[in-house]
């Protein structure tokens, strides 16, 4: 099929909107401009190719690649769940980070309407409210303790059940199987970094052994002063989740302890 520039550019100005143009790009290629944006400005990357006999929309990786310089993670928790079942709601598929959608038959405006539908519901999960992106931490904070830790060597929402009946000073995870437990915190603000010093002093009072860890949202964002107050009893600390290599590597130190 011989692709007409001009008969392009007028169905999807009728389709979409009048900011659209398309300008070819060697052969059976073509690059769509659409007024669509990421926040710093930068605009969707979109390519229309012929690949395999098959025309199709591509964002050719760029919209993951974009969405790590501000290091979103789109890889699990909540955001990979909504992610997915954008692309499964608008038959886009995820090809190792490159975005894709065939056209079906000659239906080239409804495509990209599609498409571009696709990326926006993407993007827009780089800026959820403080609120959805923190359940992600915590998410993303369990899912990787369950990765590396056995379940029957974990405990999530560990509570000391003779010392604290009333459930005041909770860990986030027990570690178990080694001469001295290891608790972990996920903090993500001021108030939790708080609550993770209180209930460290407390587990001390009660002449538990044990060792501590912290794997921190953004460190950076948390007061100084109670940050000094929670690192004069807290063990190890982690910046952030993308420290994970050096996160792994502790809890595989960790299990391998002997009891």
């Amino acid at each position: 099929m011989k692709m007409n520039p001009a008969k392009l550019r007028d169905e999807f100005k009728r389709k979409i909107c009048e900011e659209i143009d398309v300008e070819p790009e060697g052969l059976d290629r073509f690059i769509v401009y659409t007024p669509f944006m990421f926040d710093d400005g930068d605009h969707f990357t979109i390519i229309l190719k012929n690949a395999n006999k098959r025309w199709l929309f591509t964002d050719e990786g760029h919209t993951f690649m974009h969405m790590s310089y501000d290091e979103v993670d789109v890889s699990r928790g909540t955001r990979k769940s909504i992610i997915d079942q954008t692309l499964l709601n608008f038959h886009t598929v995820n090809d190792a980070g490159e975005l894709r959608l065939e056209v079906p038959g000659e239906a080239f405006g409804d495509a990209l309407f599609s498409f571009i539908q696709a990326l926006v519901k993407i993007n827009d999960t780089a800026y959820w409210t403080r609120e959805r992106v923190r359940s992600t931490f915590f998410e993303d904070f369990r899912q990787l303790v369950e990765n590396k830790i056995p379940s029957d060597r974990r405990a999530f929402n560990y509570i000391e059940r003779i010392k604290d009946p009333e459930e005041i000073y909770p860990v986030d995870c027990r570690v178990n199987g080694s001469r001295r437990p290891l608790f972990i915190f996920g903090v993500n603000n001021n108030d939790k970094c708080r609550d993770a010093t209180i209930t460290l002093h407390q587990f001390e009072r009660w002449g538990f052994e044990f060792r501590s860890m912290a794997v921190f949202e953004d460190q950076t964002q948390i007061n100084s002063k109670v940050l000094a107050r929670f690192s004069d009893v807290v063990g190890k600390q982690f910046s952030s989740l993308g420290a994970r290599e050096r996160i792994e590597k502790y809890l595989d130190e960790t299990l391998k302890e002997s009891i």
